[in-house]
């Protein structure tokens, strides 16, 4: 075997690029509570997922990896607030929500036992995808 013939054995496979209108992968966090939100009867049942994923979201931010600034924090969770003002949620489920949302304005350091107590409330309204989800970001945030 020659040279020339080992260098083409051994060398790479030059990658495709990627054309210049080509779009990434989206990375997309909550993979089984949004769907659940979809799947969901009318009424109290998808607006109480609807609810839990909006707050998931504006918690998931909350992560050391990916901490929003606090005024960026502030100002969506005075929006959040807003919308969960005007949907029909249950009462515990509304007040947990609520107090999840006033606690990604401030510190985090208790962002964590709020979820927690987000999980028991809207739990019967979850599935164990979405409620895995959510446990998993407690776990996050504990750390």
């Amino acid at each position: 075997m020659t040279a020339t013939q080992s260098f083409f054995l051994t060398a790479p496979l030059p990658q495709p690029i990627a054309p210049p209108y080509a779009l990434t992968t989206p990375a997309f966090r909550f993979r089984a509570l949004a769907p659940l939100a979809g799947r969901a009867p009318l009424g109290g049942a998808r607006e109480v997922v609807l609810a839990t994923y909006l707050v998931a979201r504006l918690t998931d931010d909350c992560r050391a990896s990916k901490e929003l600034p606090q005024a960026a924090r502030m100002t969506r969770a005075n929006a959040a607030r807003s919308w969960l003002a005007s949907i029909v949620l249950p009462g515990p489920v509304r007040s947990a929500l609520t107090r999840l949302v006033e606690t990604t304005e401030g510190e985090i350091a208790g962002v964590a036992t709020a979820l927690s107590a987000v999980i028991v409330a809207a739990g019967p309204y979850l599935d164990d995808g979405g409620r895995t989800e959510l446990e998993r970001l407690g776990r996050a945030l504990a750390i």
